[in-house]
């Protein structure tokens, strides 16, 4: 038998109609399915995945906190709540009546507890929770405040929770948590955010109606959520997801591939298209780093055609524009010096050279007076040298036009053979016309290097525009396909290499998503019977008189699903038909009872209490009676506040003999709302008692043995509340407590769980209850004790008797706090 098919009865659930509790398993859902996955023929990473999707989604929003329930709520400012009023709760599983009539407070109570867990109010869907409308009382709206007492299981005393407000606006509250050694901190620290979504603990009328008149989507949400299938169904999304990611990536790089390899081969004339083509095409698996290289601009092994239309793109020729200046200045120079040929301007720069060198003659020989050309005597003297040096003055003057004309002459031939340069690379359509140009600079004649200089640098310049025009125009016809086609190409291996990557996690994920999904279709249809069988006991009980069956309780569709509907199925006198249009209005009240109640009360859940407002509306006194008998069954195992202004509740649970406490709430003037007991078990056992005590003329035997057994039935009582506190303090398991208590038979036993934990310890009771409440209290108990024996108690002063027990029990209802 696996796990699943174990029938244990969950360790909180009650025992009656709500006895198949929809979350009622041994273990939890997390670890019922990590022991099925144990089981499964699954390969070891696909299981791997189930653990890793079941750990990130286990704790979403949860407590870490033991079960909680209610000791008490103050409110002042809010609501029909003026002055301060206190209710105070026994913080355990039993049934609570807070009565009153209309306008009295206790809806504003009840109202009370619910915005301090959740800071919103009951809202149908469309209106503004946070809205609050008249939420501030008239009478005293300064500082409203909410302050809720919790005993949290586990702890050694009770927490806090407490909610104010910062404006007038409703929505502008602040709620803080305070926990023994653990500090103050926001609310939202506690973790209830999604059991108070999934487990609301608060049924008001607003509430009941939903369940009934709320879209189809909605009754079946509000179902389909506290089946506790949260876990599995985030774990099957978040791997669905992956799942679908990894197989669109798949499906993505096949489908895109023969419109790629269609693209490469338009361009089969560029070698990257080649080389591209040939790797996306190699079998088994593309060559990613072949595309990864051409994708980043590197150039292939070989370049070929490219590499040479690179070249030829970037040449460039002679700047004809600089070359026609300097042939010009130098046809310019050509000219000059040909015009002063032969004229008065270069015989005076040869006789002025001529006469210089005599001049240097004469200087180099100061005492000679002999020409050096002819001989002649007396010819060079000082009259001849200073007539000569005039003379050169004048004929440099007259020769400076044809010296400017040489040089320039000069200098235009070496400008010219600047201009003529040989690149690095030279394309070899262009060898032939810059070898012509080249040559230019081994022409030394002027007027021939004009010639040749402006012919050859026109032919070249014509030439280098012709062939970088043709390659580039051939180049941006590549680069442009090439560059529409590589960011296609990149795109598709990124894919490609994805997909290859993730190809054996896409296999385990879908054996894993395969697994999950049918374990949880096994899951929700046996945690849908439960819920189903929970539904149709309380709808027995409610039902009384009815002639409607509830015969099925089912969900359509699927929390994805855009039609999904909570089903209700019913019989009329063994006629089928849909529940909702053969029910009246109590019928219909009371079924939605039956929906809420096993809902609220799961065993997921971390709140101990149940608070319920007005759900007698509608219904006749035999389904009152009924409602009675489920309140006290879930009663139990769940403290439960119920708020009615209608009397016949609280007078079902007094036909049928069935334990309550019972507040009253009176309102008076300025809003004072007060809260008064008026019965639990130990205060109507005193009460009867005393009650006898003040009667006189009874038979002695109802003083000596009806008189210390209703004292005896307070302090047993009172040891029994005792006993679940101090229990509830220290952690224990709540199905351990009932066990004990239920196989306690006698007193002694009853006090020794109180007192120790123990039921065994009975001989130790009167020891304990001498050093905890001195002497008198044993002599107190054992009074009480001898009203059941057939002598009876002998008591002196019943008066008296009966206040002292009074206060005995009230000391034990407050137990030590104890690890």
């Amino acid at each position: 038998m696996t796990v699943t098919e174990q029938p244990q009865q969950n360790a909180d659930e009650p025992t009656g109609p709500l006895a198949q509790n929809p979350v009622g398993q041994t273990l939890s859902l997390a670890g019922l399915v990590r022991a099925r996955l144990g089981e499964a023929s699954l390969p070891e990473p696909a299981k791997a995945l189930v653990r890793e999707a079941l750990g990130e989604n286990q704790a979403r929003g949860t407590s870490s906190l033991g079960r909680v329930y209610l000791d008490s709520v103050a409110v002042n400012g809010f609501r029909g709540i003026g002055p301060r009023a206190r209710l105070a709760l026994s913080p355990r599983p039993g049934v609570n009546l807070v009565v009153g009539r209309n306008g009295s407070g206790k809806s504003s109570l009840a109202d009370a507890i619910e915005v301090g867990f959740t800071g919103t109010r009951a809202h149908r869907p469309g209106q503004d929770a946070t809205g609050g409308g008249h939420w501030a009382n008239l009478h005293n709206a300064e500082n409203p405040k909410i302050e809720l007492k919790l005993a949290i299981e586990g702890d050694t005393g009770p927490s806090t929770l407490t909610r104010t407000w910062t404006s007038e606006e409703f929505g502008s509250s602040e709620a803080t948590f305070r926990r023994p050694g653990h500090g103050t901190v926001p609310v939202a620290d506690a973790g209830w955010g999604t059991a108070l979504a999934d487990h609301r603990p608060f049924l008001s009328y607003t509430d009941l109606d939903l369940m009934l008149t709320g879209k189809p989507s909605q009754r079946y949400d509000a179902i389909a959520t506290i089946l506790g299938m949260e876990l599995l169904s985030s774990a099957i999304s978040g791997l669905s997801a992956r799942e679908k990611a990894l197989a669109g990536t798949a499906k993505e790089t096949r489908d895109a591939l023969p419109g790629l390899k269609e693209a490469l081969y338009a361009l089969e004339d560029d070698d990257r298209a080649v080389q591209a083509l040939l790797a996306v095409d190699t079998p088994g698996a593309p060559d990613l780093d072949v595309i990864d290289a051409l994708v980043v601009g590197l150039p292939p092994a070989d370049a070929g055609r490219l590499a040479e239309l690179r070249i030829e793109a970037g040449v460039k020729g002679p700047d004809l524009v600089e070359v026609g200046q300097a042939v010009e200045r130098l046809r310019n120079a050509v000219a000059d010096v040909e015009d002063l040929r032969g004229t008065d301007a270069e015989n005076a720069q040869l006789r002025a050279d001529l006469l210089e060198r005599a001049l240097a003659h004469a200087d180099r020989h100061p005492d000679g007076d002999v020409c050096p050309a002819c001989g002649t005597e007396r010819a060079l003297g000082r009259e001849w040298y200073e007539r000569a040096s005039r003379q050169v003055a004048e004929l440099r003057r007259e020769a400076k036009t044809a010296h400017d004309a040489h040089a320039a002459l000069e200098a235009g031939t070496r400008h010219l053979h600047h201009l003529v340069e040989r690149p690095a690379g030279i394309p070899d359509s262009l060898a032939e016309p810059w070898a012509r140009w080249v040559d230019c600079r081994k022409i030394t004649d002027p007027g021939e290097l004009v010639r040749a200089a402006e012919e050859a640098a026109t032919v070249l310049a014509d030439a280098c525009e012709t062939v970088r025009r043709h390659a580039a125009r051939e180049l941006e016809t590549r680069d442009e396909r090439w560059r529409a086609l590589v960011t296609r190409l990149a795109a598709w291996a990124d894919k490609a290499r994805r997909t290859e990557r993730d190809k054996l996690l896409l296999a385990d994920l879908r054996k894993a998503v395969k697994w999950l999904k049918e374990l949880a279709a096994e899951l929700r249809d046996q945690r849908m019977k439960h819920f189903t069988d929970a539904t149709q006991g309380i709808w027995e009980r409610l039902r009384q008189e009815s002639n409607v069956d509830l015969t099925d309780v089912g969900l359509k569709g699927s929390e994805k699903a855009s039609v999904r509907k909570l089903v209700m199925a019913a019989s009329v006198d063994g006629q089928d038909a849909p529940a909702l249009d053969v029910m009246s209005q109590g019928e219909l009240h009371s079924l939605a009872l039956s929906l809420f109640l096993p809902r609220a009360t799961t065993a997921d859940s971390p709140f101990g209490f149940l608070l319920i407002d007005d759900p007698v509306q509608s219904m006749d006194p035999t389904k009152v009676h009924g409602l009675a008998q489920v309140l006290h069954e879930m009663g139990r195992h769940r403290q439960i506040v119920v708020f009615t202004h209608d009397p016949r509740l609280q007078k079902a649970f007094t036909d049928q003999e069935l334990p309550a406490a019972v507040f009253q709430v009176t309102r008076g003037e300025g809003s004072r709302v007060k809260v008064a007991c008026i019965d639990d078990p130990v205060a109507q056992a005193i009460g009867d008692a005393r009650a006898i005590a003040a009667t006189r003329g009874l038979p002695s035997g109802t003083y000596s043995h009806v008189l210390p057994g209703l004292c005896r039935i307070a302090l047993e009582n009172a040891f029994l509340e005792a006993a679940w506190i101090r229990h509830h303090r220290t952690g224990g398991s709540e199905h351990d407590l009932q066990v004990a208590i239920d196989s306690a038979e006698r007193f002694q036993e009853v006090a020794a769980f109180a007192l120790f934990g123990d039921v065994s310890r009975s001989s130790d009771v009167k020891e304990e209850v001498r050093r905890r409440y001195g002497s008198p209290a044993c002599s107190l108990i054992q009074q009480c004790q001898k009203g059941a024996h057939s002598h009876g108690a002998s008591i002196s002063d019943p008066h008296r008797f009966v206040t002292e027990v009074e206060n005995l029990a009230q000391k034990i209802r407050k137990p030590e706090v104890t690890a």
